[in-house]
């Protein structure tokens, strides 16, 4: 079975009760007159096409989403500020409930018109949505005539909103937003075009060695930054300093420099460096070629900054996960601006994924030029490594 989604025109949403599941898993934020306030309210407008588009086609909406991790009812956590954010978006009434399931809930659901919108109070404030209950996902799916998950964020958890209570709906589809995320990144491991240039930058090895094997077998290059570089290095024996590695991750980063050469994929590690003698915002910055005792790696140095731009120059296709360094500190903020800079003017595909290099690539200013921003952190990593996303899975997605 092929998954359905909501433009091909094979459901009808009109005076349908449509519950779609989205990522509202928003910041939130003092507004310094005692109120709380979404801080950042990207996810929100991600979801947007597929609302306005279900509302025009008549369909009265009920939304449901988690924030945060909460244990139990914890009204720091509650949706309500993300109603009024979303009614100030959608430029009309958002109804709030102070629950997402029981009789007044159920109420509420019945009683909405055709082009009311509902929003559910955080699904995670009951134990049910993270354990994929049977019982819970009823109740979720009793609530509505058709199914929508538009919340690539949370596809790779197989949670009752995201997976179980598909099975009790008979109509469900995919969203605008779902639809974009998994054709773009599937699409980059099915036929991207070439040469396909991969940056991978963050802390670990351990958090990014699924992608970077999986890409072995589908990039032409493979740019490291970040502080998983001096693993990398390190397991080539070269000096790092005090910079943080993984030691029991050497020979896993020896693997992947044996698999990449066996199948003539370039892998560049950082040549010089902005380092410090400690870990503090306020530090010296100092550019090295090599690490003394005293020093740990915070950022790339300028050649490698300027041996990085000129790999991406040519690409076909660019995918960036991970920042280059400590971009949120000014001092060391070089690297990953650089990556920015070069990636959004390389000309190529390009899709920048994970949380940090989507802050970093907001904070360059230069995210309209990106072909594709992802929403996913945790979904992107795993859709990349290959794994079938439960989300999609409960969809029929074909992978």
């Amino acid at each position: 079975m092929a998954v359905t989604w909501i433009d091909d025109g094979k459901l009808n949403f009109k005076d349908q009760r449509v519950f779609v599941r989205v990522d509202f898993n928003v910041p939130l934020e003092d507004d310094g007159n005692g109120g709380v306030v979404v801080s950042d309210d990207e996810r929100v407008r991600a979801s947007l096409p597929t609302l306005q588009l279900l509302l025009d086609k008549g369909a009265r909406l009920i939304l449901a989403s988690h924030l945060g991790r909460p244990k139990g009812h914890d009204p720091k956590q509650s949706l309500l500020p993300v109603a009024g954010c979303l009614q100030s978006h959608l430029k009309r009434d958002v109804i709030f409930a102070d629950d997402c399931v029981g009789d007044g809930v159920k109420k509420l659901a019945h009683d909405l018109k055709a082009g009311q919108v509902l929003l559910l109070e955080n699904l995670r404030y009951h134990s049910g949505e993270e354990k994929n209950d049977e019982g819970f996902a009823r109740q979720l799916a009793a609530l509505c005539d058709v199914y929508v998950n538009d919340a690539f964020g949370a596809a790779h958890r197989a949670h009752a909103s995201t997976a179980g209570m598909a099975a009790f709906v008979d109509k469900k589809a995919g969203g605008l937003l779902l639809k974009k995320e998994a054709e773009t990144l599937y699409g980059l491991l099915r036929q991207p075009k070439k040469p396909f240039v991969a940056i991978i930058g963050g802390a670990k090895v351990s958090d990014k060695i699924g992608v970077v094997t999986k890409l072995l077998g589908k990039v032409d290059k493979i740019l490291i930054g970040g502080a998983m570089a001096y693993t990398f290095l390190a397991s080539k024996g070269v000096a790092t300093g005090k910079s943080r590695t993984e030691p029991d991750k050497l020979n896993v980063a020896r693997t992947v420099l044996e698999g990449a050469a066996q199948r003539g994929v370039q892998i560049l590690l950082p040549v010089d460096h902005v380092a410090a003698t400690e870990f503090a915002e306020g530090a010296a910055a100092i550019d090295t070629a090599t690490l003394a005792d005293d020093q740990m790696g915070l950022d790339v140095g300028a050649a490698t900054r300027k041996l990085y731009a000129e790999a991406i120059v040519g690409a076909g296709t660019v995918l960036w996960n991970g920042p280059m360094g400590v971009f949120e500190w000014a001092s060391f903020a070089k690297g990953t601006m650089a990556v920015a800079e070069a990636v959004a003017s390389s000309g190529a595909f390009t899709v920048v994924g994970g949380g940090d290099s989507v802050a970093a690539l907001n904070q360059s200013g230069l995210a309209a030029k990106i072909s594709h921003v992802s929403t996913g952190g945790g979904a992107s990593l795993e859709l990349l490594e290959g794994r079938k996303l439960p989300g999609l899975l409960a969809l029929g997605y074909e992978f």
